[in-house]
């Protein structure tokens, strides 16, 4: 936990921010995997986290913002569980720590919604995201469960987005010790890695890495040697010569901030002439979104700028023709670049999703776009100082969209199909780092790691 002050603090800022009515934090419960006791790993919720610091399941706080009473729901544990668990320090010293100076049984939190709801009080809740509480806040709160995600509180909502894109000093201190964490499980995989291997043995290696160092994987690591799939999951794919592993991974502190690096390197000691090219490109693309990080620049036009770095360079290998700044206008740049360019991040690896991108990554007036490519660019509005986020430019050579969209002639006054055909069995490269917005431009966060293609092969040398 941080201190008493800063959960105290972080309790006033958002009770002056929604103003009124009682706002709900429940915590998380533990699940069973495939019956009740044999459990999941426990994460507690991100936005109970940064209000009370309490990181144990079955918890429930409450704070009335009219009385400004706070309340911490819970039980402590019985000698039963005791048996089971060993020793736990009690809830009131746990909210101590936080300093909330009211503790009660959890069964008493239903009691006291109910009657919050009958008394036509506000109750600011988010949308849930797992179906045991989606079905306990349905109860309590007289909500039908298909309606609670758009019931959810729109004032909270923003108010906690507020306050949670803005990192503190000592938040960027757990946020770099995760990152440093990813970059040790990147270059476990990029040292470790050989013909012959499978990729799960890899794997095991990277996330073996995050639990040595005291943490856990912020989100499934993506290893492959399908590269062009954007979120290709280890499995049972042998590394062969000739063949790149992508490496997408992050890792959890214990405080659980999260860090998310990309590395994309050779299963061979060296990329091949024409891996280096795309590889180049990539690194291109991202060195010049990364000049745009600053305060007032929209993330969008980032996004933007590395889709054109990318045509550029592909247009130099002759397999994109034409004006590119219609060709990015018109979308044609995305049979090469599918995703977004970068998130927020910090407790959770894609920072406050579970809230809503609408207001995390856009505002009232900058919406989403609906179009492929950009639809999935998870942050688009103006940077501030203080946000962190992730920069992953990347290009995926997709043998099925290649054959369809060539099949439709789409976009062909832009793009050389012909010669795109030669690469449907290149794969795809990725390359992401994590970075803090300055006062006036951008800190590269946590320890530099290999990403010139160089520097990658050399320490590919087995």
């Amino acid at each position: 936990m941080f201190s008493k002050e800063t959960y105290i603090h972080r309790r006033q800022v958002l009770k002056k921010a929604v103003g009124s009515g009682l706002i709900i934090f429940p915590g998380n419960e533990e699940v069973g995997m495939n019956y009740r006791d044999n459990i999941y790993h426990f994460r507690q919720d991100s936005s109970f986290l940064y209000y009370s610091g309490i990181d144990r399941p079955s918890l429930f706080l409450l704070i009335d913002v009219d009385a400004n009473i706070e309340i911490l729901f819970g039980n402590d544990l019985t000698i039963e569980q005791t048996v089971w668990t060993g020793p736990q320090e009690s809830l009131n010293i746990a909210a101590e720590k936080s300093g909330i100076s009211a503790v009660q049984p959890l069964s008493f939190a239903e009691a006291i919604i109910k009657k919050g709801v009958q008394q036509k009080k506000a109750i600011h809740f988010l949308p849930p995201y797992r179906s045991a509480l989606t079905l306990k806040l349905s109860n309590w709160l007289e909500i039908s469960p298909l309606s609670l995600a758009e019931k959810a509180s729109v004032k909270l909502s923003k108010a906690i987005v507020a306050q949670r894109s803005y990192k503190t000093n000592e938040e960027l201190a757990e946020i770099e010790k995760a990152i440093d964490i990813t970059a040790a499980m990147h270059l476990k995989a990029i040292q470790t890695a050989r013909p012959g291997m499978a990729e799960y043995e890899v794997a095991a290696q990277v996330e073996s890495t995050a639990t040595g160092l005291g943490g856990h994987l912020a989100f499934p690591t993506i290893l492959t040697v399908n590269g062009q799939y954007l979120h290709n999951h280890a499995g049972g794919n042998i590394l062969q010569h000739g063949q790149m592993v992508l490496c997408d991974c992050g890792a959890e502190n214990n405080m659980h901030y999260a860090g998310d690096m990309t590395r994309t390197f050779p299963v061979s000691n060296t990329f091949t002439a024409q891996q280096k090219e795309i590889y180049n490109i990539v690194l291109q693309a991202e060195k010049t979104a990364i000049t745009t990080l600053k305060p007032g620049t929209l993330f969008r036009d980032s996004h933007l700028v590395a889709c054109k770095e990318i045509l550029i360079g592909l247009k130099s290998l002759g397999l994109v023709k034409g004006d590119l700044d219609e060709a990015v206008a018109t979308g044609a740049h995305t049979l090469f670049f599918q995703c977004g360019l970068g998130h927020m991040m910090g407790m959770d690896v894609h920072d406050m999703e579970n809230i809503g991108e609408e207001y995390i990554g856009y505002t009232d007036t900058l919406k989403k776009s609906t179009e492929f490519g950009l639809k999935s660019l998870r942050l688009g509005k103006e940077l501030e100082e203080g946000f962190v986020l992730t920069v992953e430019p990347g290009i995926y050579f997709i043998p099925e969209l290649i054959d369809q969209w060539q099949a439709e002639k789409k976009f062909s006054e832009f793009i050389n199909y012909d010669k795109v055909q030669a690469y449907r069995n290149f794969g795809g490269i990725r390359i992401e780092e994590d970075f803090l917005i300055t006062k006036d431009s951008y800190r590269l966060l946590g320890k530099p790691l290999a990403k010139k293609a160089e520097d990658i092969e050399s320490l590919r040398n087995y």
